[in-house]
C-alpha cells in the first residue's frame, strides 16, 4: 500500500521545512514502523539494531569535531607558516611531494589521508603558504588551489588503492569477472595493471602541479 511510503514523505517535508534531521528521520521511522504494523518496542528494536551495527559510521563526528578543535587553536596558520619559510618550496612541489606519498601509501593499504582529516586544516593551508611567499593569491587563483590539493587527494586514493593485492577495490574486480565466467584473473595480475595506472596518475598530477605554479608566477 502506498502509505507505507509515509516516511519518504515525511523526511522530504522535514528536509524542505529545514528541521533537525535527526528528529525528522526517527518520526519518519516510526510512522513507517507503524503503518506497516510493528510494535512500538519492536520499533525500537530495530533502530536500535541499525545503530549499533553502523557505529563506526560515528568516527566521522569525533573526525569533525577534532579538526574542528584543531583549527580554531591555529592549525592550519601554523601549518602555512612553517612552509612559508621553507626555501625553495613552492605549491606544485607540495602537491607533488603530497599525491607521490598519498598514492605510495594507498598502494600499502595505509590510510593517512582524507578531503575532511588531511586535506582542509593540513594540505591546503601548507601549499596556500607556498604559493604566497611571491605575493598574495587572487580569489581567482585561490579557487583554483583547493581544486588541485582536493585533486591529488583523489589521484593518490582512487589509482593507488587497487595496488594493493587485497584491496576491496581488487577483490571486487576479481569476483565480478569470476562471475562473467573469466576465471583465469587472479588478484595479483589485476594489482599490477593498477599499479601502471598509479604510476601514470602520479606524473600526470606531478605535470599539473608545475603548470599550476608556472600559472602563479606569471599572476604575479
Amino acid at each position: 500500500m502506498i502509505i507505507k511510503l509515509i516516511g519518504v514523505l515525511i523526511i522530504l517535508i522535514g528536509f524542505m521545512l529545514k528541521l533537525d534531521t535527526i528528529a525528522v528521520v526517527l518520526v519518519a521511522g516510526l510512522a513507517t514502523g507503524l503503518v506497516a504494523g510493528m510494535g512500538f518496542v519492536e520499533i525500537l528494536e530495530v533502530l536500535g539494531g541499525a545503530f549499533v551495527s553502523t557505529r563506526y559510521m560515528t568516527l566521522l563526528l569525533l573526525t569533525l569535531a577534532l579538526v574542528g578543535i584543531l583549527e580554531r587553536n591555529g592549525l592550519r596558520e601554523r601549518a602555512e607558516m612553517c612552509i612559508s619559510k621553507l626555501k625553495g618550496a613552492t605549491c606544485g612541489k607540495v602537491l607533488s611531494i603530497y599525491v607521490v606519498i598519498r598514492t605510495i601509501a594507498a598502494i600499502l593499504s595505509l590510510r593517512i589521508g582524507g578531503h575532511v582529516q588531511f586535506i582542509r586544516p593540513l594540505v591546503y593551508p601548507m601549499a596556500k603558504g607556498a604559493a604566497e611567499k611571491e605575493g598574495k593569491l587572487s580569489v581567482e587563483l585561490d579557487e583554483e588551489l583547493k581544486g588541485h590539493v582536493n585533486a591529488v587527494e583523489n589521484y593518490g586514493n582512487f589509482y593507488g588503492q587497487n595496488g594493493f593485492i587485497a584491496g576491496a577495490g581488487v577483490l571486487l574486480i576479481v569476483g565480478t569477472l569470476k562471475e562473467l565466467g573469466i576465471s583465469n584473473i587472479e588478484a595479483y595480475s589485476v594489482a599490477k595493471a593498477s599499479l601502471i595506472m598509479a604510476v601514470l596518475s602520479v606524473i600526470i598530477s606531478i605535470i599539473r602541479n608545475y603548470m599550476f605554479d608556472m600559472k602563479i608566477k606569471r599572476s604575479k
